[in-house]
C-alpha cells in the first residue's frame, strides 16, 4: 500500500471537481431523464449493465480527432480484464497483479494503490465496486477468497468492515468450502446497503456450491444467501438424482459472470454456471436446476422469484458468460421491462424482468442422446425462436466452410467428416465438432444496450473446437505421488506429454525449472491464474511431490505412496474426463473454419432482426487477405446515445470507433498492447474520456501494463 506525494493537493481538487460535476448533474436532472448514463461508477456503467452513455461531446465527425490524454503504466505485466470505474474525478481501476489503483481521471495522475507488496497475485480482476453513503465512500475489491471495503479516497481498509477490513467470501458458504477454490473475477454487484458477490470456482469434482451471497457492506456480516444447489425440501432439490449439497463430487452451478440489478424493482439478475464436474454429469444426473439458468432474486432477501433454465443437464460448460442487460422494448405498441441475456451459444434469451415471461417464444428441442455409460443426456434444449443465433452453428457448416487459408485442408476436412456436428450432440468418446467454441461466441465482456431503444449490440467469437471425453485414469498404486498429483490435477489441460495446448492458452510445463522459480509456481498451482482454477485443497506433502515431479527432480523412494484416495476430490471420482482443451485450427495456427472469425453485430430485441452484422477484427499474419476476417475477441462494447460504438477487445490489439447504426468503421488505432477489457466513458470538468486497460497476454498477444485514456485535444 502506498500514497503518492501531492496527495493532499489532489484530494481537494478531486473534491472541488466533484462538487462542481455534481452541482452540474442535479441541474441537469429537470431536463436530462437519464442522469445515470451521464456517469460510469458502476461496473459497464450502470446497474442495468448497459455499457451506455449520453455523453455527446464526441460524435461522428469529431473522433477522427481523438488522442491519448494521457496513459498510466502499472508496476506490474500482464493481463487486465478490467473494465475501469469513474466516481466524481477519481478512476479505479485493477492492475494485472491484482493492485487496486485510484488514478485522477483528467490526468492519469496516482492517488493511491492498494496490494500486496510481497506476494504478487496471478489471478484476473474485471474491476471493482463503489458504494457510498454521505461521506462514507467505499471501494469493495477482492483477492484471493477476500473481499475488502477499502476508503475511496485514502485506500485504506476500513477497519469496522469484518477482519480489519476484508471478508473470507466463504464465510457465507457450507464448511465443506473452507479450504476450496473460492475467487471472484467480477465486480459485485450493489444495492442499497448489500454487495452480491459473484464467485469462480473449480470446475472438477469436489468444488464447492455456488451459492449466491450477499454481504452487509458495512460491517461484512452475510446478509443473505441463495442455494444454487438446493438443500432438500427446497425447490429445484428433486431435479438431481443425488443430494448436491451432500455429494463429494457434485458442485458449482455459480455465477461468476455477474450480475445487473433493477434498483427500482428491488430485482438482482443473476445468470449461473454449469454444475461440475463438466461434460460428465453421470453423477448428477436429472435437469440439475439452478445450473445455467437465469435466476431473478428479491434483492432485498434472496428469495427467488423467478427462473429460465437455458441448458438442462449442461454438460458442454455452457456456462452464461456475462450480465444480462436490462432494457425497455416495444411490442405491440406496449413498452415492457425487459431483461436480455447473451450465451456461448450464440442465442439472446429475452424476458419480460419483472415476470420472467419469454418475450419470444422458445422451443423445447430433441437433441441426441448420450452413447456413454452411466450418462443421461437431457432429451430436449432450449431454443428461443427469435432472434437467430449471432454466430455460426456447427450444424450448420458444410465442407465449402472449411481451410480456405489451410496449407494442410484435407486434413481438416479429415476431422470435419468424422466429428459429430449435432447441435447439443453429447460429448462422446469420439470427438464433437464445436461451434462455437468453449469459450463461446458471447464473452465476459456481454453486450451493450441501448436501454431505451431496445436495440442489442453483441461481439462474437467463431471458433471452432474439439469435444471430447475418455475413460478416467486409474493411478497405478506404485505410481509416484507427484506424478499421480500431475494426472489428477494438471493433465487436461497441459497433457500428459507436459506439453500444453499453447494455441488454446495452456503453457507448456517442460523445462519449466528455466522459466520460473519453484515458489511463483507453488503460488499459481494454489491460487490459480487466468482461466486455470487453483486447487488450495492440496496438501503440503502431494505439493511438494508435484513440484518435484515439475521441475523434474529425482523422486525419493519413500514418497511412492497412492495419492490420497480418500480426499474429497477423488470419493465418487466420475467415471469419464475431458480430453482437453483443443481448437479446431490449421497447420499455421489459423482457424480452420472460414472467416469471419470475430463478429460484431446489431439486434433490434423489439422485433428480434437483426440491423447489421459485421466481420470484427483483422488477421495480421494473412497480410492483405487478413482484412476483414474477423479475429477472436474479449471484451465488450459500449454505444452512445448519439450514435457511436467503442470497443477494443480483438486479438490484433486495435481500439476501434463504428456508427452504431450502420456498423460503419469510423476510426482506429493500434494499441502499445491489446485491451481484453470493456472501455468506461466519462465527463470531468466538461471533458468527455473514454479509458481502457491494455494488458495483452491472452491469445499469445504481448502483455501490457498501462490504463489509457483518449479524448479531444
Amino acid at each position: 500500500m502506498s500514497t503518492k506525494k501531492g496527495l493532499a493537493f489532489l484530494l481537494v481538487s478531486i473534491f472541488l471537481g466533484g462538487c462542481l460535476i455534481r452541482c452540474t448533474s442535479d441541474k441537469k436532472k429537470e431536463v436530462d431523464p437519464s442522469p445515470q448514463y451521464r456517469t460510469w461508477s458502476s461496473y459497464l456503467g450502470d446497474p442495468g449493465r448497459s455499457h451506455y452513455s449520453t455523453l455527446s461531446q464526441l460524435t461522428k465527425e469529431n473522433v477522427k480527432d481523438l488522442k491519448v490524454a494521457w496513459s498510466y503504466e502499472a508496476d506490474d505485466w500482464g493481463q487486465m480484464q478490467m473494465n475501469p470505474l469513474v466516481v466524481d474525478s477519481i478512476l479505479y481501476g485493477v492492475t494485472a497483479a491484482l493492485r487496486v489503483v485510484a488514478l485522477h481521471a483528467e490526468t492519469g495522475e496516482e492517488i493511491w494503490q492498494f496490494g500486496d507488496s510481497v506476494k504478487v497475485w496471478h489471478s484476473t480482476s474485471r474491476g471493482v465496486s463503489y458504494w457510498e453513503k454521505g461521506d462514507d465512500k467505499r471501494i469493495l475489491c477482492t483477492r484471493g477468497s477476500d473481499l475488502f471495503a477499502l476508503n475511496a479516497l485514502t485506500g485504506k481498509p476500513i477497519a469496522s468492515f469484518g477482519d480489519q477490513g476484508k471478508v473470507d467470501m466463504r464465510s457465507g458458504m457450507p464448511e465443506s468450502a473452507k479450504n476450496k477454490f473460492v475467487i471472484s473475477n467480477t465486480p459485485g454487484t450493489v444495492y442499497k446497503d448489500i454487495i452480491v458477490m459473484p464467485l469462480r470456482l473449480s470446475e472438477g469434482p469436489g468444488a464447492p456450491p455456488g451459492d449466491i451471497i450477499a454481504f452487509n457492506i458495512l460491517t461484512g456480516d452475510v446478509a443473505w444467501v441463495f442455494h444454487t444447489l438446493p438443500e432438500k425440501g427446497e425447490e429445484g432439490y428433486d431435479t438431481w438424482s443425488t443430494d448436491p449439497r451432500e455429494s463429494r463430487t457434485v458442485g458449482a452451478a455459480n455465477n461468476w459472470a455477474g450480475m445487473a440489478v433493477d434498483e427500482e424493482a428491488g430485482i438482482i439478475y443473476a445468470p449461473t454456471g454449469s454444475a461440475a464436474p463438466d461434460f460428465y454429469g453421470g453423477n448428477r444426473l436429472g435437469s440439475n436446476l439452478f445450473a445455467n439458468c437465469l435466476l431473478a432474486l428479491d434483492a432485498d432477501s434472496g428469495k427467488r422469484l423467478w427462473h429460465f433454465q437455458f441448458i438442462h443437464h449442461d454438460i458442454w460448460d455452457r456456462d452464461a458468460p456475462a450480465p444480462p442487460n436490462l432494457l425497455t422494448v416495444t411490442q405491440d405498441g406496449e413498452k415492457i421491462p425487459a431483461v436480455a441475456q447473451v450465451t456461448k451459444q450464440g442465442y439472446v434469451y429475452l424476458f419480460n424482468r419483472l415476470t420472467g415471461a419469454p418475450l419470444f417464444d422458445i422451443e423445447e428441442v430433441p437433441v441426441p442422446q448420450s452413447t456413454i455409460e452411466g450418462e443421461e443426456a437431457w432429451p430436449t434444449q432450449p431454443l428461443p425462436i427469435k432472434p437467430k443465433p449471432f454466430a455460426r452453428q456447427s450444424k450448420d457448416l458444410t465442407e465449402a466452410d472449411i481451410g480456405t487459408f489451410a496449407e494442410n485442408r484435407d486434413e481438416l476436412l479429415e476431422f470435419y467428416a468424422s466429428a459429430d456436428k449435432h447441435q447439443y450432440a453429447p460429448p462422446a468418446l469420439t470427438p464433437k465438432f464445436l461451434l462455437p467454441g468453449y469459450d463461446g461466441a458471447a464473452e465476459w465482456g456481454g453486450a451493450a444496450a441501448d436501454p431505451e431503444e431496445g436495440i442489442l449490440y453483441v461481439n462474437a467469437n467463431e471458433m471452432a473446437w474439439n469435444l471430447q471425453i475418455g475413460p478416467q485414469d486409474k493411478i497405478a498404486e506404485d505410481t509416484p505421488m507427484g506424478q499421480a498429483a500431475y494426472q489428477k490435477y494438471c493433465v487436461t489441460c497441459h497433457q500428459t506429454d507436459r506439453k500444453g495446448l499453447e494455441a488454446s492458452g495452456f503453457p507448456s510445463l517442460l523445462d519449466l525449472q528455466l522459466r520460473k522459480e519453484k515458489t511463483e509456481v507453488k503460488e499459481i498451482i494454489t491460487n490459480g491464474k487466468g482461466m486455470m482454477t487453483g486447487f488450495p485443497q492440496i496438501e503440503k506433502k502431494e505439493m511438494e511431490a508435484l513440484l518435484r515431479f515439475l521441475y523434474e527432480e529425482e523422486i525419493q523412494h519413500n514418497v511412492v505412496e497412492k495419492v490420497a484416495s480418500d480426499t474429497d476430490e477423488t470419493e465418487g471420482k466420475p467415471s469419464y474426463k475431458h480430453t482437453g482443451y483443443n481448437k479446431f485450427l490449421d497447420s499455421n495456427g489459423l482457424p480452420g473454419i472460414n472467416p469471419p472469425w470475430g463478429t460484431m453485430h446489431a439486434i433490434n430485441l423489439n422485433t428480434g432482426e437483426f440491423i447489421w452484422s459485421i466481420p470484427f477484427g483483422d488477421t495480421p499474419q494473412l497480410g492483405e487477405r487478413g482484412k476483414g476476417t474477423g479475429c477472436e475477441n474479449y471484451g465488450g462494447p459500449i454505444v452512445t446515445e448519439n450514435g457511436l460504438l467503442f470497443i477494443a477487445a480483438t486479438k490484433d490489439g486495435y481500439f476501434r470507433i463504428f456508427d452504431k447504426h450502420t456498423g460503419d468503421l469510423l476510426w482506429e488505432y493500434a494499441l502499445p498492447a491489446a485491451s481484453f477489457a470493456t472501455p468506461a466513458m466519462y465527463e470531468v470538468n466538461g471533458k468527455q474520456y473514454i479509458a481502457l486497460a491494455c494488458g495483452g497476454e491472452k491469445l499469445g498477444t504481448e502483455k501490457g501494463n498501462q490504463i489509457i485514456a483518449f479524448a479531444l485535444e
